[in-house]
């Protein structure tokens, strides 16, 4: 994309201040006539338009008397509900202006004979000049009136609010009293309900015989008695049935054990009156008082331990006989809670059929005691809610408070007469303003060649139309190539020494296509057959190693501060015949760097081993960097954007061109709209009879400055640098 797309830099737009400000004195004259015409319009709009004057009533909306319940928290409090929701101000609005209310309105100030007019279109014109709007915040309603008297302005509004106000309890107060009216007939009916299911309970009460006493808890429970019997003589068989495996189980083991382990047994058993646990302790004694006399050596004919050894037979004996005693008690136990057991068995079966057959009988009865129960629950609370719904009509009623009536406006509100008359005076300023510089756009700047030849008194060496791409990116031989070659031809004939083969492209400004137009000049002389070198030497804003996607690190910059080689720096690009040399990195001082012998020196090198040297720089009324270079190269030509710098703008840059020793070869005009300007379209007729499909490489001649190019060395005698060397 070339430089002239570009936005304007800052320097730039600084530098047209003075020519907007300029404009600004110059055409003052119709600045002000359209300011006054304006300015005088809306004057008169404004006094023409009928004023009008605004009355304000302000209201505040409370809760629904719906909502206060005298017996449920503290009386008279308000309660958030159906009627404040997030639609209810919207609601509201539509009620304040709906034709009921402001029917009232009409009646009330008998607008029929004071308008002298029916009543339909009255209330329409009242929607027309009534509007409703809540206070942000709040719950705060304005009611806004807006009328050519200021009277009636005050009167609508008051009895606007009033009406509202009416209506708003009227509805209040019928909405109660239908709740009211729809709760008394609720309660007659649950109130004959009730008698209705008091009597079917009284019939089941005197038909199973269960007492009912109204008020008590718990009365005429009758299935509860007969469970609990039923339950208790169940427990009492489960434990029997404990007792009989208990003993089953003991008297088993008796039966199987012998000896030691069975009187060990017995001994062990939890029985009351159990002699084996004693005789067995006093066995074990005897025993172990044996043992350790006869631990201590003593024999068995020892007094003794004879008497001790017959003691323990003695109580054995008595062991056998207890044990024995012990099986018969626990079986004639045994026998007996069998005995038991069997009759509790029929205990429980009873028991069991009779709560079965009772809580068959009572069924109807626990039925008809809660149906009873519920419906006079239900009596009870909707006696309170009617108690309470009568005491709630008995409270002042007051859904709307006006906290502010409204007033007699003095001054009117429409028009406004100080907006419109500053709306006026700045369109009219801006108005004015515009035509200024439109005008001026008609007149100014350059606009031909006749006016770049006339105030720069120098050739235009060619012209660009609008919008040409970048010639080596396009597919085919475009038309846009043969404006290049014309410049190319105008080149070669417009230098007066044909060893100047060095030339600067520059421009006042920035954006006007000095970059687009070096690198299409380059490919046009490249493909012509010259070996042409492009300098990338604006070190501010380099621009083109991106129409070739090469990459900008080593350069120029490079080459001017390090002992490079030039080879090192100059690159092969895509296209024959061409080649470039990058900025490299930006350094601080451009301009130092530019300024230098070593530059000088490049210039000298490159004037050998080229045919046509084209050094790209930034813009020279905004930098110095340019003029440098003017002043080391051989050509300087100006890239001028049509109808962009005024002209003593493009003075000063030929000026500081020829300030510093620079030769202008000529003028590019550049991004030229040939639709628009008919002027030039002979200078791109091309365009429509001509579409060159070869390129003919033409014979270099003495103006180029050298013979056909061929490889040498750095300071050899040929134009045409070694390839070799140079990589």
């Amino acid at each position: 994309m070339s430089d002239f797309h570009g936005q304007n830099t800052p320097s730039e737009a600084s530098l047209h201040a003075f020519d907007y400000w300029q404009v600004l004195k110059n055409r003052y004259g119709v600045i002000l006539l359209t300011f006054l015409l304006i300015f005088m319009t809306a004057a008169v709009i404004t006094y023409v338009l009928p004023k009008k004057y605004q009355s304000i009533a302000v209201v505040q909306v409370n809760p629904s008397v719906q909502e206060v319940d005298p017996f449920g928290g503290s009386m008279g409090q308000a309660v958030t509900g159906a009627y404040m929701t997030r639609q209810f101000f919207a609601t509201e609005f539509k009620v304040i202006v709906a034709e009921q209310t402001l029917k009232r309105v009409v009646d009330r100030l008998d607008l029929t004979s004071r308008w002298n007019q029916n009543p339909d279109s009255i209330v329409g014109t009242l929607k027309g000049i009534v509007s409703t709007e809540q206070v942000r915040g709040t719950d705060l309603i304005e009611i806004r009136v807006r009328h050519p008297s200021a009277q009636d302005a005050r009167d609508i509004a008051e009895k606007v609010a009033e009406a509202y106000k009416e209506r708003r309890t009227s509805m209040e107060m019928d909405r109660a009293h239908r709740a009211l009216n729809a709760l008394d007939t609720e309660l007659r009916d649950q109130e004959d309900l009730v008698e209705e299911k008091r009597k079917v309970l009284d019939t089941i009460v005197q038909a199973v015989g269960i007492p009912y006493f109204e008020g008590v808890r718990g009365s005429g429970e009758i299935g509860r008695s007969q469970e609990d019997i039923y339950k208790t003589a169940e427990r009492q068989l489960y434990e029997l049935e404990r007792e009989k495996q208990q003993l089953d189980i003991q008297i088993k083991t008796l039966l199987k054990l012998e000896s030691d382990d069975l009187m060990k047994y017995a001994a062990g058993l939890n029985l009351p009156n159990n002699g084996v646990t004693t005789l067995y302790e006093a066995f074990q004694s005897t025993v172990r008082e044996l043992d350790a006399l006869r631990a201590s050596g003593l024999g068995a004919r020892h007094p003794n331990v004879a008497m001790l050894a017959r003691k323990v037979d003695s109580i054995k004996g008595d062991l056998e006989r207890t044990v024995v005693a012990l099986r018969e008690i626990l079986q004639t136990q045994l026998e007996l809670v069998e005995s038991r057991l069997e009759k509790m068995g029929e205990v429980v079966s009873h028991r069991r059929d009779a709560a079965v057959d009772k809580a068959l009988e009572s069924h109807d009865y626990i039925e008809a005691k809660r149906e009873y129960e519920q419906a006079q629950q239900m009596l009870q609370s909707m006696k309170l809610q009617h108690s309470s719904k009568r005491i709630a009509l008995q409270i002042p009623k007051n859904p709307i408070t006006i906290h502010e009536a409204p007033k007699i406006s003095k001054n009117p509100v429409s028009p406004k007469v100080t907006l419109y008359l500053t709306l006026g005076a700045l369109v009219g300023l801006v108005f004015g303003i515009a035509i200024a510089f439109f005008l001026e756009y008609l007149d100014t700047s350059v606009k031909s060649l006749e006016d770049v030849e006339r105030y720069l008194q120098v050739p235009v060496l060619a012209v660009i139309p609008k919008d040409v791409g970048v010639l080596h990116k396009q597919s085919g031989m475009s038309p846009d190539a043969e404006a290049y070659r014309i410049l190319r031809t105008n080149i070669e004939f417009n230098r007066k020494n044909p060893e100047d083969n060095s030339i600067t492209i520059v421009s006042g400004g920035a954006g006007e296509g000095k970059s687009t137009t070096l690198v299409n000049l380059s490919y046009v002389c490249a493909q012509g057959g010259y070996t042409t070198l492009m300098i990338d030497a604006d070190l501010r804003r380099p621009r083109l190693h991106t129409f070739f996607d090469i990459n900008n690190s080593v350069g120029l910059t490079n080459y001017l501060t390090t002992d490079l080689m030039l080879e090192d720096v100059i690159l092969q690009t895509p296209v024959d015949n061409l080649y470039f040399l990058p900025s490299g990195i930006l350094p601080a001082d451009a301009a130092g760097i530019l300024n230098s012998r070593r530059m000088s020196e490049l210039i000298q090198d490159v004037k050998q081993r080229f045919d046509l040297i084209l050094v790209d720089s930034p813009p020279i009324l905004g930098v110095s960097d340019a003029s440098v270079l003017a002043s080391e190269v051989d050509l300087t030509m100006i890239v001028v954007q049509h109808r962009k710098l005024p002209r003593n703008m493009l003075l000063r840059v030929k000026q500081a061109i020829e300030n510093v020793g620079g030769q202008v070869i000529g003028v590019v005009l550049n991004n030229v709209d040939v639709r628009s300007d008919s002027q030039y379209q002979y200078y791109t007729s091309y365009y429509t009879y001509y579409a060159p499909s070869t390129d003919v490489a033409p014979t270099p001649t003495a103006a180029a400055g050298s013979t056909a190019p061929s490889p040498a060395p750095s300071g050899g005698g040929s134009n045409a640098p070694d390839d070799d060397n140079l990589y």
